[in-house]
């Protein structure tokens, strides 16, 4: 994802890196994972360098960025059983919910500043 500029690119950047950061029950390599996956969802620049989100989280990770909505209570209470604990869920759903946020915000940008030229 591209680097943001203007009046709020540092409320972004210190947003994301509070949620990429060191400290949380997540590896941050995992975080960096869904971050990468939902802005790309969200219209974002594709990233090839960022890991991938294992296949476990993937489709949860797509219905945050795509339609949170229709997440349920099932759905998390599945990853629950398969041994993801409450604040790992919630550590993906932040990360997923930023990623797809900012790479709206991207594709937004992009779209104010016009055709390419």
């Amino acid at each position: 994802m591209s680097e943001l500029h203007g009046r709020y690119a540092a409320y972004a950047a210190a947003l994301r890196d509070g949620v990429l950061g060191p400290a949380g029950q997540t590896p941050a390599d995992l975080r960096r994972a869904v971050v990468a996956r939902a802005a790309r969802l969200g219209g974002g620049a594709d990233r090839m360098d960022a890991p991938a989100v294992p296949e476990t989280l993937a489709g949860y990770v797509d219905t945050v960025a795509r339609h949170a909505y229709k997440v349920t209570d099932e759905d998390l209470a599945g990853l629950l059983r398969a041994g993801n604990s409450e604040d790992a869920l919630f550590e993906v759903t932040v990360a997923a919910a930023l990623g797809a946020a900012l790479g709206r915000l991207e594709r937004g940008l992009a779209a104010l500043r016009g055709p390419l030229r």
